[in-house]
């Protein structure tokens, strides 16, 4: 690579954007780029790498005269940049089209895996590939991609990696290596203005991980039948001698199976009460499962225990999806288990903020019902009889749309208090919680949800905040105001 190939991102401060941005600049690239919030901390992990960043979108930037504009998906047509760079026919790309074509492509290099007795063995050249494990789902993408990653890493194996969170293990989100092995967050999201595809179906994975599968997304998608089409045409792109790993629970990735399949396919979360995606009734093989005790099987066979502090049904099945990955790449189940007990989770995953005057206060990046209830019943798992105080902001573009709303009051049932965030919402929050009774306290001003959550708050309680935002900072006035 020549040092003076040149990129300009556009939409630089975007988590995986940053990534790439990352990556190739690792990669030997000059990298410069813009947004329309260039602001901490994202720009000052890039400023450290070295990457200038310019605030706004002027057409002035075209002075830079890069090899290639990378187009983040957050720029769209009527951008000014973005419109001077198509009236003069400049070269551009999506990001995960430049990042499968200039990184995950294009190299000689050779993996050879020692898998244990049973296990899938693999020797070969992978010319001009990367073998890209890919973990895709609707809920745990970033937890499940740090676990994968992170048991590569333990297992010596050195992989690259690019995740939509930073991994506590690593202490960044991307990074490229001279290893073969690189694991993605394979989001079902769109790649860009002018690619209206996911951008997993860029990333040609040897090993995809289909982790669950839900509606979500409504600012792209009509139904869930849409994003099921998505998640087909991935598995349309795993090699023959590639691997699926699929969630054997869930009924919308058995009908994606369905569709066709041209790759040997690991089920997980499996029991002998799951009926079979092929419609042969119950108790249909094995597969990967976790008994009550923690105890992980793959085919009946006892491979170890999980022991580990992470909470939640949800992680148990994240961890099975990056055992099975893992183990596709050679690493056996027993070194995997070893690195989960050495894992210490994503920021903002049931991360604890502050402890003040007996009071917890946590951070999630929950904001899927679904995704809350498995949050929420996770700290009930591990708090027992104590009160949880959820405070909620629906921040997402489908929380804002009012999509799930009426599925709210079931996710949050388990919780003693709830607390919402109203601020710019476009539907009624207090009727779509009125279900909940006194239990739902909604407050259209953040300070004013800060008051009422101090005031009802106790020593031993645990305050659950979630957002896949920054939530104007809530975390820290809780505690100043606790305190």
């Amino acid at each position: 690579m020549e040092q003076e190939m040149h990129i300009h991102i556009l939409g630089i401060c975007g988590t995986f954007m940053g990534g790439i941005a990352a990556i190739a600049k690792q990669s030997g690239y000059r990298v410069t780029g813009c947004d329309a919030n260039v602001y901490p901390p994202m720009s000052t992990q890039l400023e450290a790498q070295g990457i200038e960043l310019i605030e706004g979108f002027g057409v002035e930037q075209l002075e830079l005269k890069p090899d290639v504009f990378v187009i983040g998906n957050v720029v769209s047509r009527g951008n000014p940049l973005m419109e001077e760079i198509l009236n003069r026919n400049l070269p551009y790309a999506s990001g995960p089209q430049w990042l499968a074509e200039n990184i995950l492509r294009g190299r000689d290099v050779s993996a050879e895996t020692h898998a244990p007795q049973g296990a899938l063995r693999r020797s070969q050249t992978l010319v001009g590939d990367k073998w890209v494990l890919g973990v895709a789902g609707t809920h745990g993408k970033t937890t499940t991609t740090s676990m994968l990653a992170w048991i590569l890493e333990h297992a010596g194996l050195n992989p690259g990696f690019l995740i939509g969170g930073v991994p506590q293990n690593f202490g960044i989100s991307a990074r490229i290596t001279e290893s073969p092995f690189f694991v993605i967050e394979a989001d079902e999201y769109d790649t860009a203005f002018f690619d209206k595809r996911s951008k997993f179906v860029h990333y040609h994975p040897r090993t995809a991980i289909l982790n669950n599968l839900e509606f979500d997304h409504a600012d792209i998608f009509p139904d869930l039948a849409a994003i099921e089409t998505q998640f087909h045409h991935l598995v349309r792109t795993v090699p023959g001698n590639g691997l699926v790993v699929s969630n054997g629970r869930e009924e919308s990735l058995a009908r994606v199976i369905q569709r066709g399949c041209w790759s040997p396919v690991e089920f997980f979360g499996i029991t002998a009460s799951t009926p079979s995606p092929s419609g042969g009734g119950l108790g249909w093989g094995n597969g990967w499962q976790i008994d009550t005790d923690d105890n992980v099987y793959f085919d009946g066979k006892v491979q170890g225990t999980l022991q580990w502090e992470l909470m939640g049904e949800h992680n148990r099945m994240n961890a099975l999806a990056a055992l099975a990955a893992a183990r596709h790449a050679g690493v056996p189940v027993a070194q995997g288990l070893a690195a989960l007990s050495a894992f210490k989770n994503v920021k903002r995953r049931m991360e604890v903020r502050g402890t003040v005057n007996g009071i917890t206060v946590y951070d999630d990046f929950a904001h899927h019902p679904t995704a809350i209830a498995t949050t929420v019943a996770g700290l009930r798992r591990k708090v027992g009889k104590a009160r949880i105080l959820a405070v909620l902001e629906p921040r997402s573009n489908t929380m804002k749309l009012g999509v799930m709303k009426d599925a709210l009051p079931g996710s949050l049932e388990e919780a003693d208090l709830t607390f919402c965030y109203a601020g710019n919402l476009g539907w009624d929050a207090r009727g779509a919680l009125a279900p909940l009774g006194d239990k739902a306290v909604v407050k259209d001003d953040l300070n004013e949800l800060v008051d009422v959550i101090a005031a009802a708050a106790k020593s031993g309680d645990q305050i659950l905040v979630m957002s896949n935002g920054g939530f104007g900072g809530i975390h820290e006035k809780l505690l100043e105001r606790l305190g």
